[in-house]
C-alpha cells in the first residue's frame, strides 16, 4: 500500500489588526461660521416652504444679507412657515415698505461717540463697539446701518478706545458689545483685556453676545479659560428671544460659562410674530432658567428702519408684560423698558 502522500496545510494569515481609532476632533467654530447658510433659497428649500421664496426680498438681503449657522436652522419646525426663529432671520418684502419714525440710528449711537468704538450712554459705563461680526443677522438689528467700517474699537489695536475709558475716571464697568465681542478670536479679546487690566477705576466687565445660543461651539476652551482669567466679575448677557432656540448645545455652553465664573442674564425683544403671547415669554423664561439664566430686559422694538413689521405696540407689550408678571415667579419676570436717545437709562413701560 502506497501512503498517500502528505499535504501540507497551508492556512491563510490573519488580518492585520486596525490601528487604533483616532478620537473625533471637534468640529472648530471658526468653520461651523464659514457654513452658515447665506442663501434664502437654500434656507427655505432645508425647511421644506419653497413656497415663501415668493416673499422673500432679494433687495433686503443684498441690503443686511442673511446669514445663520446650520445648527440654529436645526432648531427650526420642518414646513413652519410660522416658525418663530425662522421669522427672525428671513429676509422679507415687509422690510422695504417704509414706516414713518424708523430710521438708520434708531437709538442714538452716533452722539452717544465718546472715542473710536467707544459710545457713552449712561452713567459709569462705556460700550464698546469690539466688531461688526455677528455669527447670525437678526431682521430686527438695531445696529444693521451701524458705520462699522469706521467706528469699531479694534480699529487700531485699541488704543483710542483704551485711552477714552482710562482718561473718565467715572467709568467702573466696560460693556462689550458689537456685532458680537465673540465673533473675535480669543486672542484678541485677550489683547483687548490686557489692556484694560491696567486701568484701577474699572470693578466689572459685561459681555453681549447672541454666540453661545445662535453658535454655541464658539463657547470653547481657550475661551472659557481667558474668561475665568479675567479680574474682573463678568456679567455675560445672552439674546434669546424663543424658547426653542435653547437645545443641549446651548445649555453645555452656557454651563460652561457659569463654571468660568459669568453671571448669566438674557435679553430679548419683543417681536410680533415670535414671542408676542404670555405662553410664549413665560417658556422663554422658565427654558432660560433651566439653562441657569436668568430674565434681564424684554425691549421694546428699536425702530430702526426695516423692522417696522416686528412692532408691537405699546399698549399691547404692557398688556403682556402685566399678564405675566401675574403668571411667573418674579425673578423669571423680565423688566419691561425702550431705549430712548439722551435718556439716562432703559425707560420703564
Amino acid at each position: 500500500m502506497i501512503p498517500a502522500a502528505t499535504v501540507p496545510l497551508h492556512t491563510a494569515p490573519l488580518p492585520a489588526a486596525p490601528p487604533p481609532a483616532l478620537p473625533l476632533q471637534p468640529v472648530r467654530w471658526q468653520q461651523l461660521w464659514r457654513e452658515a447658510v447665506r442663501d434664502p433659497g437654500e434656507l427655505l428649500a432645508m425647511l421644506g416652504l419653497e413656497a415663501l421664496a415668493n416673499r422673500v426680498s432679494a433687495e433686503a438681503d443684498a441690503q443686511f444679507p442673511l446669514r445663520v449657522p446650520r445648527g440654529f436652522v436645526a432648531r427650526m419646525r420642518h414646513g413652519d412657515a410660522r416658525d418663530p426663529l425662522l421669522r427672525q432671520v428671513l429676509p422679507l418684502d415687509e422690510e422695504m415698505r417704509a414706516a414713518p419714525g424708523f430710521s438708520l440710528d434708531a437709538v442714538g449711537d452716533g452722539a452717544a461717540r465718546a472715542g473710536a468704538g467707544v459710545l457713552q450712554k449712561y452713567r459709569g459705563r462705556a460700550l464698546l463697539v469690539t466688531t461688526g461680526s455677528c455669527a447670525v443677522n437678526c431682521r430686527y438689528c438695531f445696529r444693521r446701518h451701524f458705520p462699522y467700517a469706521e467706528e469699531t474699537a479694534a480699529r487700531d489695536g485699541w488704543r483710542e478706545a483704551v485711552q477714552a475709558i482710562r482718561a473718565d475716571t467715572g467709568i467702573d464697568e466696560v460693556i462689550l458689545s458689537g456685532g458680537d465681542p465673540l465673533s473675535l478670536a480669543t486672542s484678541r479679546l485677550a489683547e483687548l483685556t490686557a489692556a484694560l487690566a491696567g486701568i484701577g477705576h474699572l470693578k466689572r466687565l459685561r459681555i453681549h453676545t447672541r454666540l453661545p445660543v445662535v453658535l454655541p461651539e464658539r463657547v470653547d476652551a481657550p475661551l472659557l479659560q481667558w474668561l475665568a482669567e479675567l479680574p474682573w466679575p463678568v456679567a455675560v448677557v445672552i439674546h434669546a428671544n424663543h424658547a426653542n432656540e435653547f437645545d443641549a448645545s446651548v445649555d453645555s455652553a452656557l454651563a460652561g460659562l457659569r463654571d468660568a465664573g459669568a453671571r448669566l442674564l438674557n435679553q430679548a425683544v419683543l417681536l410680533r410674530g415670535v414671542n408676542d403671547s404670555v405662553e410664549a415669554l413665560a417658556d422663554l423664561g422658565e427654558r432660560g432658567f433651566a439653562a441657569g439664566v436668568l430674565p434681564y430686559y424684554l425691549h421694546q422694538l428699536d425702530r430702526v428702519a426695516g423692522a417696522a413689521h416686528f412692532e408691537v405696540p405699546d399698549q399691547q407689550a404692557k398688556a403682556l408684560h402685566a399678564a405675566l408678571a401675574a403668571r411667573t415667579s418674579g425673578y423669571l419676570l423680565p423688566r419691561l423698558v425702550r431705549e430712548v436717545a439722551g435718556d439716562p437709562g432703559k425707560r420703564p413701560l
